[in-house]
């Protein structure tokens, strides 16, 4: 569990609302917990994230912001997408952040979460030594690139977890229609950051979201070897778990409409990783509320 509540200095934003009826809900749970008595308000909310996003340093960054705004203190618990999912099922946490659209396409569909909103998006890059053994840097796409991984001799560390970035790295071994030998191919069970240290001790591929990476990038001796296009793009969303009420609705509401349509927006666009934006927010304007939605072309690649 990481527990944030204090400053990282960062000037105080501009709010950026996009819809009026989500930005007086925000508001109007902003004020039911300022004016609820201390003895009945929530000081604290839990939410379950992903290990990318708490190993990129993000939410050390901006959820300080959103304690000072409104009192509240929030309980971070980093896992897998799929096990932050799992927490909110099992009505542990009350917000969940993930990058796993597969796995929301299913919780909503089973009345897991409700309130779904994209808040960013980065990309996902396939790292590995300098040398390139694989030749990676010359693939057509990143399924070109993980058969060409699966083709050579060379190890493939795996984060091996019901997370986003393993979904996503399943998703392109089944679309490459082959995988490296068991030999090959090790599954660690840790989060981005312990994954990319085996990587790195290994001389191994691996695949990362970028932020994780930029992160860790000035202790590795591996370098990003192939980036962009579509497979990689790598999308978060914020959601609640349905039946809150009282205050503890109230503070998840804060919370969640805070990142999407609020003060977190300027947060995180202003959150740098190794001295470059490590995530882009959701444009405006633009479908949010389904897993499938994407950010537009010419926003979604830009790095």
């Amino acid at each position: 569990m990481i527990e944030v509540g204090e400053s990282t200095g960062l000037g105080t934003p501009r709010v950026i609302s996009s819809r009026i009826l989500r930005g007086l809900s925000l508001a109007a749970a902003i004020v039911l917990l300022a004016t609820t008595g201390c003895g009945s308000a929530p000081d604290v909310v839990r939410m379950a994230t992903t290990t990318s996003v708490e190993n990129s340093g993000l939410l050390a960054a901006v959820l300080p912001a959103f304690s000072r705004q409104t009192k509240i203190r929030v309980d971070v618990l980093a896992v897998g997408s799929g096990q932050a999912l799992n927490l909110l099922k099992r009505g542990e946490v009350a917000i969940g952040l993930t990058h796993d659209p597969a796995s929301e396409t299913a919780a909503l569909a089973a009345g897991v979460i409700t309130g779904y909103r994209k808040i960013m998006f980065n990309d996902f890059i396939i790292a590995g030594p300098p040398g390139d053994p694989a030749a990676i840097g010359r693939a057509s796409d990143a399924v070109d690139a993980f058969a060409r991984i699966a083709a050579s001799d060379v190890m493939f560390v795996s984060r091996g977890d019901a997370s986003g970035t393993y979904s996503r790295e399943q998703e392109l071994w089944a679309l490459a229609r082959r995988r490296p030998s068991p030999n090959r191919l090790l599954e660690v069970g840790q989060g981005m950051g312990g994954t990319l240290r085996v990587a790195n001790e290994k001389s191994a591929y691996t695949l990362s979201d970028r932020a994780t990476f930029e992160q860790f990038r000035r202790a590795l001796r591996l370098v990003s070897l192939f980036e962009g296009g579509s497979a990689l793009l790598n999308t978060y969303a914020v959601f609640v778990r349905p039946g809150l009420a009282g205050t503890e609705r109230a503070a998840a509401v804060a919370l969640t409409g805070w990142l999407a349509d609020g003060d977190g927006r300027q947060w995180v666009a202003g959150f740098v990783a190794n001295g470059r934006p490590a995530f882009q927010v959701w444009p405006l304007g633009a479908p949010r509320e389904s897993p499938a939605d994407l950010p537009p072309p010419a926003a979604a690649y830009v790095r």
